[in-house]
Formats: structure tokens, C-alpha cells, sequence
């Protein structure tokens, strides 16, 4: 059963009235479309739109607000990110001019001349601070608003409130905000966005003599210097984007500086203002990894060899356990185990990209070959299916061929031309791509030249260390799952742990500046946790998996993918060693670190169980996301449409009777809520965060050039609202023209 959106007859003198709650980054997405479709309004309809955002940040909101800490960045590159549809999505009707939707890059670089302000001189490849991107998305939302403006019938109100409840009012709603005030809605949509849970409902607050901070944003309200001094000890529970926010924000932002140092690294140099120290702790004890220098173009993501769709199909018809008819959007499709099936995979994929990034495209049909027939054997299940540990062994008996083969060159005893005769594949052009790629390109051309006269390369390479922070050996840099998702020791005194740590993290930057293309572990993690999370989300989302895997994925897989693959740019984490190796930053916790609250002094404790660090916090600040859950959000909206029975939780459950509630909305496929009754309600529709659970990887900004699922989301909200709101659609010769009509 559903309630329908209400229609407006054309010749009505009644508005159509629209309400956006939740004016950040995806109001400004729908405003662009909105404004940009608005030619669908009937002659005779009018349109009322009302925006409602709490921090009156409108087409930023919070976490993008222009006025935010300047110690934070973005994760994404200038050039990867927009805000207005593209070619690249089909059926999004008809497109601006191109100078109307610029890429964040050339935003930027159109404010720098206007400007001649620093923080927008940035090349495409270039980090931006998220001050610069809330500027850009305010400015592109006034743009968008504006030109909706122009269209007869339309008229605009933008509300600095916060909405707490919708009461519904014969066919549609009255939108209730805090401070008591009601507006008429006929249709509703939800852009909230992420909140935090209440530390009461969530029982994470530690009690005792510690001041909690239940979520750190906006860094300067809740961290500021009232809230902890400098003789404070910060405990900061998280080592993610929002722990490297917190922490940048409590040192630079208190003053201090950076400077380089001789060995092309970081010094940091204290104001005096900081606190006394800052604890950073998680289930991992390390921070998010670098992020790699993008060395892919527009659209040149890696299209999955092993791990694509179809895989994960021939999977479910295989490996599958039958699922419940109520599982969710999947209900009847058979569920998959994440470790048992799905990530084999990933793993392959990432061992396969490993390989053909250091030894080079010429090496790609063989590792392909040798894999082929177990991994197929493996999607088929069957008594003959390799088990989940040996699918890498194809691929790692080739890499050892591949090694021994290039080390006979490399020695002289064998020449270029017999060996390849004797394999079948390149030898040449495979030494060269392997000598580039871990000493670099001058001694490639030295390579070059011996093998040209015949000379044994070894006289050029041996001695030499990689300036990329690879391992000099030929049979080296081999894929290690297990070390690339733990590379810390398991255990050892905190000092060990934090050597263990900049160590680490120093290899890191240097594989990050290598790039996504040119560094065999940043291009497997790059491509397979990045480029591929559609093909992840394929197999996760809609009870993809069984409630128990999934489970245990949103609980462990998630925090990998996000070191993997979500991490901060390298000049940012040269600024995290660099508050490391000062001594400001202590990360002697290690794995598995704890918060426990002495009882005698009520004060709460810093705990490493393997590392036995034990440190007083005078602050504990959550510094992490929280997952969207309505019962524990600290904002009351959803909470109050659970009570009115208009939403209920999105759940999984097992034919066994085992059932999973991440917390997120049950939706229809064109998002819509479903109600407690069972019935979805047309006349409000959900985008983003309250999907968390049935969907994955939600949180991104707008991509351009690649039909971003962001995009895609909005434009299945807008053709049915356009058919709600009396409209009419454009002849095909405008709508074609690629300009919006106005």
C-alpha cells in the first residue's frame, strides 16, 4: 500500500509546496536540477519550495561550512569534484553551460583571480581545504536558487531552523521546526545528512572527572581553547579523517607551525597553546593511510579483472545461502558470506593489480591465464573449488617465474633475447617496467643502455635503494594481505609501537607520492577498495549478505576499506608523523586500545592491552562517525517519525529467524519511507545517510564525468516529483539543446 504524492490540476491557484530539510552539499545537487528542469512546471502551476537548514550553512551545511576550521581537507582531488549534472548521466534533462557547473578545480581557479586568496590556487591534482569547497557549494546553492527564482510560479523561503517532527495535515504535512513554528508541505525530502548519537542513548559517555566531547564538530565551539587548555590531556577516540581534523585543529589551529626538515619530511613547532598531549587510539592503533597521487585520468578508474558483478552473480547462484522473504530489497535472492565469498576476491583482484603494477601490462595476460581456471572453479563452488587460501597460489607461482626469469637478466647469465624466446612475454619491456617502478626512471634508462650493449644490469642496480621505498630485490615486494591490514607488530612497549608506527607511515608517504598507477600497493588498494566499491556495494547492499556477515562487515571491513582507501593526503599525514615524532601525538596504545575510568578518582584512562600504555585523559573526545541510527541520534526528527509510524528500521533477517538492524531506514527502491504498517509513503523521500544499512559507502560528494550514484539518486527523486507537481515534460528539441530551459 502506498500514500500518493498529491497532484496539482493545472489552472490551480494553490502552490505546490515543496520542503528540503537538510540544506548541505545534496540540497545543493537537487537545487541544481530543480532549477535546471523547472520547465516542466505547467504553464498554470506554482511551485513553493522551502529549505530548512539548522546551521543556516545553506548548500554546505556543518560538515562543509565555510567557516570552518582551515587546518581541515578535503579527501578528494580539485578535478573530482562538481556539483551540477553531466553528460555522464543518462537522462538527467537538459545541462547547463559548462561555465554554469565547473568542477571544484576551476571554481577555484576563477576565485583565485577574483580573489588572489592562496587557499584557491590549487591545481587539479591538488587537496583543497573543506573550507573551499563549503565556499564553492554556497556559492554554486545561491547560483541554482537564483535561477529557479527566474521562472514564473516559483518562490523560494530558506529557513535557519531546525525541523524536529512532520505532522501529517490531510494529504500532506505541516514541517515543525524547534522553535514551534509549522509549514505546509505537500511532498518532503530528506537531505539530513550525518548527525551523532546522543552520548545518554549511546551510554558512551565515560562518566567520572573527564569531560566528553560526543562528536567534535565545529571544531571551534566544541574544541576550543575553554574546552581544553593547554594543560589538558586530550584522549581522541578514532584514527580516522575526523581524528586527523581534531588533531590538526588542536595544534596548528592553536598556532603551531610546520616547517621542513633536511630530509624532505616535516618538523612541527609548538605555540604553546596546544594541549599537553593528544592520545589518538582505535581497534587498529594507526591512522587512515595515505592517499596515493592520482596518476588516473577522468573515467580511468580500473574496471575489475576478478572482482566485477558477474562474479558476485555466478557467486550467488553457487555459494549462496537461500535468503528469507523478508530480508530486505533483496528478500528471495540468496545471501553471501563476506569472508567466505566475497572477499577471496577482493584479495585476488588486489594481488592480480599488485603484480601487474610492478612487473608491468606485459606480464597481464599471463597472471590472468594462470588464476583463470581456479578462480572459476571457485565462483562454481563444487567439490574441486580451491579453498579460499589457495586461490592466490596460481598467481603467486607466476610472480616467482616472472622474479627468476628478470633475475637471470639482471645477472648476465641469461641474455633478454633467449629468455624471451624461451617464455613467451617481454622480458625486455617487463625488466625495464619493474626497474622504473622501483628505482625510478633514471636508472631504467641506465638499465636500458646495458641491455642494449649486452652488459649484465646488475652492475647498475645492485647496491641501489629504492627512492620509493620498495623492497631492491627482484624476487621482493611481494602482495601480503595480512600485512597490508595489520602492518603493525602485534605486540611490543609503546615506544616499539610507535617506532613500528612512523616506520610505517614513512614508507607509506613515500608509495602515496608513487601514485594510485605507479605503486603496486597503493594501485591494488586504490583499485579494488576505491575503484571498485560499486562491484562491493553489488554484493553488500539490499541483505546481500547473510545478517551475521554483514554484520561483522559494517563492523570490520568498513574501517579496512576506510584506512585502505579513504585516507588524507600525503602532505597531511606529514603533518600527523611530523606531531609523532614532536611527541605531541602519542599513538603508543597499539591495537585493541580501551577507555577505562578509575573509580577511586573517577578519572578515565588511555589503555593498550598489548602495548601497556596507560594514560590519564582530561578530555575524551569521539572523534569518529557514528552509523545513522535513529533510536540513538542526538537529533530528535527521526525519532519523532518513528513514533508516528512513518518510518520504520531497514532489517535483514535470516530464514534461521536471525535478524539484523544497522539502524538504517527501510526504503523502496525509489526511496521512499516504508511506514510501520507496512506501506511506503510517496510524499516523502530519503537521500543519503538514513540509508546506512540496506546501501554502503554513502558519504562522497559529487563526481563528475562518471554518472556518480549521487546524481543518479537525486534524478530518481526528480522524475517523480515533477509528475506530483503538475508538470509537464519539455519537447525533445529543448530538452536535447543541452542548456537548462529558463
Amino acid at each position: 500500500m502506498t500514500t500518493p504524492r498529491t497532484a496539482l490540476p493545472d489552472g490551480a491557484a494553490e502552490p505546490y509546496r515543496l520542503a528540503l530539510v537538510g540544506g548541505g552539499p545534496r540540497a545543493t545537487y537537487v537545487m541544481e536540477r530543480l532549477s535546471a528542469t523547472v520547465g516542466r512546471l505547467g504553464a498554470q502551476a506554482r511551485l513553493e519550495v522551502r529549505v530548512f537548514e539548522r546551521t543556516g550553512e545553506f548548500g554546505a551545511g556543518q560538515a562543509h561550512s565555510p567557516a570552518q576550521a582551515r587546518t581541515s581537507y578535503l579527501n578528494r582531488i580539485a578535478c573530482q569534484v562538481s556539483f551540477a549534472a553531466d553528460e555522464s548521466t543518462p537522462g538527467a534533462g537538459p545541462l547547463r553551460p559548462a561555465p554554469e557547473r565547473p568542477t571544484l578545480y576551476e571554481w577555484c581557479r576563477r576565485t583565485f583571480q577574483e580573489t588572489g586568496d592562496p587557499d584557491f590556487d590549487l591545481r587539479p591534482e591538488d587537496w583543497p581545504k573543506r573550507h573551499v569547497h563549503g565556499r564553492a557549494l554556497s556559492e554554486m546553492f545561491r547560483a541554482y536558487t537564483a535561477d529557479l527564482l527566474r521562472h514564473p510560479g516559483t518562490e523560494l523561503h530558506l529557513h535557519h531552523a531546525e525541523v524536529v517532527d512532520l505532522a501529517p495535515l490531510g494529504r500532506g504535512f505541516e514541517v515543525v521546526t524547534a522553535d514551534g513554528d509549522r509549514y505546509r508541505a505537500d511532498e518532503v525530502l530528506l537531505l539530513t545528512g550525518h548527525s551523532f548519537h546522543d552520548p545518554g542513548r549511546a551510554a558512551s559517555a565515560p562518566g567520572g572527572r573527564t569531560r566528553h566531547v560526543p562528536h567534535p564538530y565545529p571544531l571551534e565551539a566544541r574544541l576550543g581553547p575553554e574546552q581544553c587548555g593547554p594543560s589538558d590531556v586530550v584522549g581522541c577516540m578514532g584514527m580516522g579523517l575526523t581524528a586527523i581534523d581534531t588533531v590538526l585543529h588542536l595544534t596548528e589551529g592553536r598556532g603551531g607551525t610546520f616547517q621542513p626538515d633536511s630530509g624532505g619530511g616535516l618538523v612541527y613547532l609548538p605555540s604553546g597553546r596546544e594541549p599537553e598531549a593528544v592520545v589518538a587510539f582505535s581497534r587498529s592503533g594507526l591512522f587512515t593511510f595515505a592517499r596515493p597521487d592520482n596518476h588516473k585520468p577522468n573515467g580511468g578508474d580500473h574496471p575489475g579483472t576478478f572482482l566485477t558483478t558477474g562474479a558476485v552473480d555466478l557467486l550467488r547462484a553457487h555459494r549462496g545461502t537461500p535468503a528469507s522473504a523478508e530480508a530486505g530489497a533483496g528478500a528471495g535472492r540468496a545471501q553471501l558470506d563476506f569472508e567466505r565469498d566475497v572477499l577471496p576476491l577482493a584479495v585476488l583482484e588486489m594481488a592480480h593489480l599488485h603484480y601487474v603494477t610492478l612487473f608491468g601490462p606485459g606480464t597481464a595476460l599471463l597472471l590472468t591465464q594462470r588464476v583463470l581456471p581456479h578462480w572459476l572453479a571457485f565462483l562454481t563452488g563444487g567439490p574441486a573449488a580451491p579453498r579460499t587460501g589457495d586461490l592466490l597460489a596460481p598467481l603467486e607461482r607466476a610472480a616467482d617465474e616472472i622474479a627468476e626469469v628478470l633475475d637471470a637478466v639482471l645477472r648476465g647469465k641469461q641474455a633478454v633475447f633467449t629468455a624471451e624466446r624461451a617464455v613467451g612475454w617481454p622480458v625486455r619491456d617487463v625488466l625495464l617496467h619493474w626497474v622504473r617502478t622501483v628505482y625510478g626512471a633514471s636508472a631504467a634508462y641506465e638499465v636500458r643502455r646495458c641491455v642494449d650493449r649486452s652488459v649484465a644490469p646488475s652492475a647498475v642496480t645492485d647496491g641501489l635503494e629504492s627512492p620509493c621505498g620498495m623492497d631492491p630485490s627482484v624476487h621482493g615486494n611481494r602482495f601480503d594481505w595480512q600485512r597490508t591490514v595489520s602492518p603493525l607488530p602485534s605486540c611490543g612497549s609503546a615506544a616499539e609501537v610507535r617506532a613500528a608506527v612512523l616506520d610505517f607511515m614513512a614508507r607509506d608517504q613515500l608509495w602515496a607520492r608513487q601514485g594510485n598507477a605507479g605503486n603496486p600497493h597503493k594501485a591494488a588498494a586504490d583499485g579494488v577498495w576505491r575503484d571498485l566499491r560499486g562491484v562491493i556495494s553489488y554484493a553488500v547492499d539490499d541483505a546481500g549478505l547473510t545478517p551475521a556477515s554483514q554484520r561483522h562487515f559494517l563492523s570490520t571491513w568498513v574501517g579496512h576499506h576506510n584506512r585502505l582507501a579513504n585516507g588524507a593526503a600525503p602532505e597531511i599525514m606529514a603533518k600527523i608523523i611530523a606531531l609523532i615524532e614532536h611527541g605531541l601525538l602519542d599513538v603508543g596504545a597499539g591495537r585493541d586500545a580501551r577507555v577505562r575510568v578509575d573509580e577511586a578518582t573517577g578519572r578515565a584512562f588511555v589503555e593498550g592491552p598489548h602495548t601497556g600504555l596507560r594514560r590519564p585523559v582530561d578530555v575524551l573526545v569521539e572523534a569518529r562517525m557514528h552509523g545513522f541510527d535513529p533510536r540513538l541520534d542526538a537529533l530528535p526528527l527521526y525519532r519523532s517519525l518513528l513514533d508516528r509510524g512513518l518510518v520504520r528500521l531497514w532489517r535483514n533477517e535470516s530464514p534461521g529467524g536471525e535478524v539484523f538492524e544497522p539502524g538504517g531506514l527501510d526504503l523502496t527502491a525509489e526511496f521512499h519511507p516504508v511506514g510501520a504498517d507496512g506501506s511506503a509513503d510517496t510524499r516523502i523521500t530519503v537521500l543519503g545517510v538514513p540509508s546506512e544499512g540496506a546501501r554502503s559507502f554513502l558519504l562522497s560528494a559529487l563526481r563528475p564525468h562518471v554518472d556518480h550514484y549521487v546524481m543518479r539518486d537525486v534524478l530518481v527523486w526528480l522524475d517523480g516529483f515533477w509528475r506530483a507537481a503538475g508538470g509537464r515534460r519539455l519537447p525533445a528539441a529543448v530538452a536535447d539543446d543541452g542548456v537548462s530551459n529558463r
